[in-house]
């Protein structure tokens, strides 16, 4: 065996994959971590912890799991995270834990990711489960949306004793876990499912059909409530603002994902109001972008995903871009649409489009595209699904008195451990930072836990 290279893992083929909405990846059998958690260097200067965002003492879950101590593996992981099973399939690990392994320099980073799915997989199908803890300590704590930020939030002040109740806005808990991301990515019932049953084993409370600012106000909640988490995500979609763009066939990523999961548009037993499309042009080019575009090629579409920038400037990652490729799918890069054509009927009947170049580096230090003078063309296509990123949904702060919000209308909250401008309510995730991965939410979340329980026991939120 080469330490230097990880132990390979097996995924479903490309062009079988591509035709249904099974997991695109088979993940490791026990033989296989065994083998990669054996080039695990151990470091004593975990640099892997720091790139964490919710810190799993990464080095000792990884050797008990090459001991084949999986149970404590799995104890230690739980630890730290309430989402492991989630975290081990969408997280971007290559830029944050298996981007600091010291494996890395030389070779390949060890699988941290595929390693904790592993460990998570196995406890849920031997029934390990977090324990409660045995006394409460008579607090309670309302905690706003059921997405990775309020889920760890609400496990985490579990542990310490509160007595925690989550309010969601849709039907089925879960958040941007649930609705956002497709099920070939992370399987509902057998993933996403158990682990919110794990939260709720802790003796945190789900309350559904629950839209705060409407059925219940946040001042109303701190009348029952010593304290109030908001994460509420981001879920108000942007659109580019060009003519044609309320055309019938046109979808925010957002509703598309949410139609294709919550409504279960994949399964043929079900009618659900939404037209995959035959020729689908999918704009922006993020990890939500990728879920569209695979998910339209699912449904039967041809579809194009069109970004403005070059391939070096895609922010999805390289897996998901690696995997709509192999299914697929075309990338027509440094291109933005500027008109979307609508027929008779009022549906898409084709989009004009714009060649674009890399001028100067905008605020982020990414360059900024800018058009090729007499560059247009047409693309022909009957769908257009916009993925330009997504806003929170002002509903929560505008029916909250005292509470500041930014100019993108995030929450305003401090970054360690998440503090509003109103006294006991604190936030995190997308709701305050806009539109991120699952993992900083996570981390986001069990940050505001501290920051809870050093308020509620009279340290102030600095702790």
């Amino acid at each position: 065996m080469d330490v230097n290279v990880k132990v390979p893992v097996r995924e479903q083929d490309p062009k079988v994959r591509a035709t249904n909405f099974e997991e695109v990846c088979y993940g490791y059998d026990k033989d296989e971590a065994v083998m990669e958690a054996g080039r695990c260097l151990n470091c004593k200067n975990a640099r892997c912890i720091e790139g964490c965002p919710v810190s799993i003492n990464i080095p000792a879950f990884i050797h008990e799991v090459k001991e084949g101590n999986i149970e404590q593996a799995s104890r230690i992981i739980s630890e730290a995270s309430s989402l492991p099973a989630v975290c081990g399939r969408v997280c971007p690990q290559e830029s944050q834990c298996e981007g600091k392994c010291v494996r890395g320099i030389k070779g390949e980073a060890v699988s941290i990711g595929k390693l904790e799915r592993f460990v998570a997989d196995w406890a849920r199908e031997n029934n390990i489960k977090p324990e409660a803890p045995k006394e409460k300590n008579g607090k309670k704590v309302a905690v706003i949306g059921s997405g990775p930020a309020g889920l760890t939030c609400a496990g985490e002040l579990a542990k310490m004793g509160y007595e925690v109740t989550i309010f969601e806005a849709l039907h089925e808990p879960g958040g941007v876990l649930i609705y956002g991301i497709p099920e070939f990515r992370l399987p509902k019932q057998a993933v996403v499912a158990k682990e919110i049953e794990n939260v709720k084993a802790l003796g945190v409370k789900i309350e559904t059909n629950v839209i705060i600012g409407k059925s219940v106000k946040v001042d109303e909640l701190l009348l029952e409530y010593d304290a109030v988490f908001i994460g509420s995500g981001a879920g108000l979609p942007r659109f580019m603002g060009i003519e044609g763009e309320n055309a019938n066939g046109v979808y925010s990523a957002n509703e598309y994902l949410t139609r294709s999961n919550l409504m279960k548009a994949f399964d043929e037993n079900y009618d659900t109001p939404i037209n995959p499309g035959k020729k689908v042009a999918v704009v922006g080019g993020g990890n939500v972008a990728m879920d569209a575009a695979r998910t339209a090629l699912r449904l039967g579409a041809d579809v194009t995903v069109v970004y403005r920038r070059s391939r070096d400037e895609l922010p999805a990652r390289v897996e998901e871009v690696h995997h709509a490729e192999e299914e697929g799918i075309k990338f027509n890069l440094l291109t933005n649409p500027t008109k979307i054509h609508v027929d008779e009927n009022g549906w898409v009947k084709g989009m004009t489009c714009i060649r674009m170049e890399l001028g100067e580096p905008d605020e982020s230090g990414r360059r900024s595209p800018v058009p090729v003078e007499g560059s247009e063309f047409e693309l022909d296509v009957d769908t257009v699904i916009m993925s330009l990123g997504t806003s929170p949904n002002p509903l929560i702060s505008s029916t909250t008195e005292g509470l500041s919000v930014n100019k993108r209308k995030c929450i305003v909250a401090e970054e360690e451990f998440g503090q509003t401008s109103k006294k006991g309510v604190f936030a995190g995730g997308d709701a305050v930072t806009g539109a991120a991965t699952v993992i900083l939410a996570m981390g986001a979340g069990k940050a505001a836990a501290k920051g809870i329980d050093n308020y509620l026991k009279g340290n102030g939120s600095e702790g």
